[in-house]
């Protein structure tokens, strides 16, 4: 049981990062038919303008678990090119662990609060003709990073029998 842990994560991640590869084409469209109406027509709407901003953000906080999990995050190194698959594996092991772990509980722990007063007080735009619920996408920050937490758990899971099986 504790082995599938990971790989239910691994399906989940998958399966949420593929959906939210599709939002991708939900901005164009949207943006495309913003400027259309703004460029031909002279007109915008406060709505259009935040939805955008806000499927940007769905985009970010469910699509960043997926990029860890596939291995194509943004990585600032001089060296882990060169390391070994052994050594690439400790040294993410023991980044997840210093680095990525302990802000995605900061930021759990802070964004639950944050979420949970949104909720609370029924958060809409404060603009006028905004949307209305903002408090559902305040939402997604707590649940984007719950999904990172977890696909770096996973990740370390992975890179700690792996490196267990290399050394058997």
């Amino acid at each position: 049981m504790q082995a599938r842990i990971p790989q239910i994560i691994n399906t989940t991640v998958t399966k949420i990062g593929n959906l939210a590869s599709w939002i991708n084409v939900g901005i164009i469209l949207l943006i495309l038919t913003d400027v259309i109406a703004r460029y031909l027509f002279n007109a915008t709407k406060t709505w259009v303008i935040e939805l955008e901003w806000h499927l940007f953000g769905l985009l970010f906080l469910l699509g960043m678990s997926y990029a860890l999990q596939q291995d194509k995050h943004i990585r600032v190194d001089l060296f882990y090119e060169k390391y070994s698959e052994r050594n690439k594996k400790i040294v993410d092991t023991v980044g997840h662990l210093i680095f990525l772990i302990p802000w995605c509980i900061v930021i759990l722990i802070t964004s639950y609060k944050y979420t949970a007063n949104s909720f609370y007080i029924q958060e809409g735009s404060p603009n006028p003709n905004g949307l209305p619920f903002r408090y559902v996408i305040k939402s997604f920050i707590f649940i984007g990073f719950l999904l990172l937490l977890l696909t770096g758990i996973a990740k370390i899971w992975d890179h700690i029998s792996s490196l267990r099986k290399e050394r058997n």
